[in-house]
């Protein structure tokens, strides 16, 4: 794990980072060949064409998929979890359904360009 990406985890306040760690974990579980870095200043999933990446917020952990069509089905089956375009936010309240979350993974880490 390079410094920048250590540097970021270890500043994650306790609470949030297991969160953040279930998520890394569940990327890594799926795409154990996945590089991960800190694109964008955030921790950071490659594989193939594809990318996601997660990280802190003040009020949430998000999950970035940089496109809508990779959280429309998670988006029907979970209307009460905030989303942006392409990314959700996981608020502090909200549980974090990693099976559903494995498909938003899946679409944007085998995401072909073109």
């Amino acid at each position: 794990m390079d410094i920048e990406l250590q540097s970021y985890l270890e500043a994650i306040p306790s609470s949030r980072r297991q969160r953040v760690d279930s998520i890394r974990q569940l990327v890594l579980k799926l795409y154990p060949s996945a590089s991960e870095s800190m694109r964008n200043k955030m921790p950071t999933f490659e594989w193939a064409e594809g990318w996601i990446a997660v990280a802190k917020q003040k009020n949430y952990v998000s999950l970035y998929s940089c496109a809508a069509q990779h959280i429309a089905a998670f988006k029907l089956n979970h209307p009460t979890i905030k989303t942006g375009q392409g990314c959700i936010n996981f608020r502090d309240r909200d549980m974090i359904p990693l099976d559903a979350s494995k498909a938003v993974i899946g679409s944007a880490l085998e995401f072909r360009h073109g």
